[in-house]
């Protein structure tokens, strides 16, 4: 036994290039970081130890321990002590681990990126990932798997992907894995509802920082003809995953411009255009008409009460987006502290990480430099509650366009208000056109 954790040892050291056992370096680490966080270390160091470990039960106990450790404290000590390791281990763990060993290690992946923030680490992450989560994704798993493969694809490439071209590979893996329309990730057999929840908000995540004008009339076709079709699944999740998807598509996907092309058209393929623009108008009507029946469902599909009413309440503020272009506001208490969201993408980011840290959410919010720059939000205390839980209250804002935060939307949210109100005043005659 000496011998072989005495191996290990070396090969973590050779790993990372920061590892030193020396005076220095200990009280350099100590004298930069809390006291709380080094006396962790030798924690996260018996886990990380573990990992090198045969038995499959031993290196997922040793995951869970690092994702309660990443989830509690800031390990910014250990990341820079530990990264390479960590890194490498957990993919181990993704390409040869039990399926409850690979959703572990993508969980710790995703914290990882998480606690590094932008920067080189980050991209490293992304870098070195992407094939073993792709490969991974290929194979016949359990949906558990598979759901925190896609939600780990999610936060690394949120976090370390600085270029529009690998965002959109990452979202075009995401896409072939339950799309009808065959890919290299495509999964045998038919996806479960979870796959598809998991796939649908992983993608709406990254959908929130893509470039719209990247994107072609076909590309915004196909995608909402795909969710169009989720709408009317049995499923709940599904549909609330896909309703919150077409919200971010109507906010950030500015369709009108299509129509000075189509307007503008004289040859066979502007003709094309044209054609394509009115089709696109066409499922757009059939989407709101989806969305006001969804909003005001009896029940019937599905059985929580709860998540009845969590549909209700999204396809309601949705079905208000696209009639009067007001988007919900939102505000959850963090420690004494307030975080509001005041348009789509940001309440889909929240709702995305809320989920994604789980009880961790409160202590990153407070204590995640990242974190506060992507929501805009600078707490004033940075300690947890006397119970080291941090009470999240979510409460829904009045919504009117007279409220503080209306006023203080951005001119890009007025001018999408604007749109989406025209787009209004004619798609009554565009459904009846495709009827």
């Amino acid at each position: 036994m000496g011998k072989r954790n005495s191996a290990r040892k070396n090969t973590a050291a050779m790993l990372d290039s920061d590892d030193t056992d020396s005076v220095s370096s200990a009280s350099s680490i100590r004298s930069d970081y809390p006291a709380e966080e080094v006396d962790k270390d030798s924690l996260l160091d018996e886990s990380l130890d573990k990992l090198f470990e045969k038995r499959g039960s031993t290196r997922e106990k040793a995951l869970l321990s690092i994702i309660e450790a990443f989830s509690t404290i800031m390990q910014h000590g250990f990341v820079q002590k530990k990264f390479a390791t960590l890194l490498h281990q957990c993919l181990n763990s993704i390409k040869k681990g039990s399926g409850k060993e690979a959703s572990l290690a993508s969980q710790a992946i995703g914290l990882l990126a998480l606690t590094t923030g932008p920067g080189n680490n980050a991209q490293e992450i992304l870098k070195e990932s992407l094939p073993a989560i792709s490969q991974a994704l290929r194979s016949r798993s359990e949906s558990s798997k598979v759901a925190s493969l896609l939600e780990c694809l999610a936060v690394i490439t949120f976090i370390g992907g600085e270029d529009p071209e690998e965002t959109e590979k990452a979202m075009q893996t995401m896409w072939q894995v339950v799309h009808p329309k065959l890919g290299t990730n495509a999964l045998p057999g038919k996806p479960s509802p979870a796959i598809i929840t998991a796939m649908v908000s992983s993608w709406s995540f990254l959908l929130t920082t893509a470039d719209s004008r990247s994107l072609t009339l076909k590309d915004w076709q196909e995608s909402i003809i795909y969710l169009s079709s989720l709408l009317d699944k049995d499923d709940r999740s599904v549909r609330i995953a896909a309703g919150e998807a077409l919200a971010v598509i109507f906010e950030i996907g500015n369709f009108e411009r299509y129509s000075g092309e189509a307007n503008d058209s004289c040859t066979s393929i502007d003709k094309d255009k044209r054609d394509g623009y009115v089709h696109l108008k066409g499922l757009i009507s059939k989407v709101i008409n989806q969305v006001r029946t969804l909003a005001s469902e009896a029940g019937g599909k599905g059985a929580a009460k709860k998540d009845l009413n969590n549909q209700r309440n999204l396809f309601r503020d949705l079905l208000d987006f696209l009639e009067d272009g007001h988007t919900p506001e939102t505000s959850t208490k963090i420690g004494g502290d307030s975080l509001y969201t005041t348009s789509w993408s940001e309440l889909i980011r929240l709702n995305f990480l809320k989920h994604f840290l789980q009880g961790g959410f409160g202590k990153h919010m407070l204590e995640n430099d990242f974190l506060h720059d992507v929501f805009g939000f600078m707490p004033k205390k940075t300690s947890l509650s006397s119970d080291g839980q941090n009470k999240l209250n979510d409460k829904r804002l009045y919504k009117s366009p007279n409220s503080a935060l209306a006023k203080a939307r951005t001119q890009f949210m007025n001018k999408q208000r604007a749109m989406l109100q025209e787009r209004m005043t004619s798609h009554f005659s565009v459904g009846a056109e495709e009827e």
